[in-house]
């Protein structure tokens, strides 16, 4: 289950250096527990297609920050590199050229967050995440030039499309300004919502499978 894979990855970290440090291992705690689920329900093929992280990564994230965890947990499928379209490559790519210097974490959670923005739900429940202020801390520290572009606090996707739009040299938005667009809730409305994790400890075995492939 997602909560008892949470748990267990929390109790197998290293002891963290800081308060920063433990954040993003918990935000990792949270991708991988929710990753495995989808492996065990069908809706995903690995945790590496899950995550967007080659197996090479994802050893290396397992051995430098939870040395606890039993590899058994975790079924890493022999499968070759995941594969991007054009659109997560671009996003990963933004995230990149934004990665704060010297965060070993950063290059990892730029090709997660450019994989699990491919999902539908809000990006900090598709990371799955207890809340969206979390998934906000999590971008100002690993990616800060980006993170500080978002001064009116668009949703978090939008922003990432606005700012590759914007890197392209074009706008994607006809209206001229955000006050006067009729799509404005779109793009600033709240982002609330169950986190995936409550959904699915309180979900039935069918709705648990639904979850999965949100």
């Amino acid at each position: 289950m997602f909560a008892d894979t949470y748990a267990y990855l929390l109790a197998a970290q290293w002891p963290a250096i800081d308060a920063e440090t433990g954040f993003d291992r918990h935000v990792m705690a949270c991708v991988l527990s929710l990753a495995r689920y989808e492996v065990e329900e069908g809706a995903s093929p690995s945790i590496s297609a899950a995550t967007g992280l080659t197996l090479s990564e994802l050893s290396r994230l397992i051995n430098r920050n939870f040395p606890g965890l039993d590899r058994r947990l975790f079924d890493f499928v022999a499968c070759e590199a995941p594969v991007m379209d054009e659109e997560e490559e671009m996003l990963r790519q933004l995230l990149l050229h934004h990665a704060a210097p010297g965060l070993e974490l950063a290059p990892l959670f730029a090709r997660i967050v450019a994989r699990r923005a491919m999902h539908d739900d809000h990006l900090w429940q598709d990371l799955g995440l207890f809340a969206r202020p979390e998934l906000s801390r999590m971008l100002y520290r690993n990616f800060p030039t980006l993170a500080a572009g978002n001064t009116r606090n668009m949703k978090w996707k939008k922003y990432f499309y606005r700012a590759l739009c914007e890197a392209e040299g074009f706008v994607l938005c006809t209206a001229p300004s955000c006050k006067q667009c009729d799509d404005f809730g779109d793009c600033f409305g709240a982002e609330d919502g169950e986190s995936r994790l409550a959904r699915i400890r309180n979900a039935t075995p069918a709705e648990r499978l639904f979850h999965a492939g949100a």
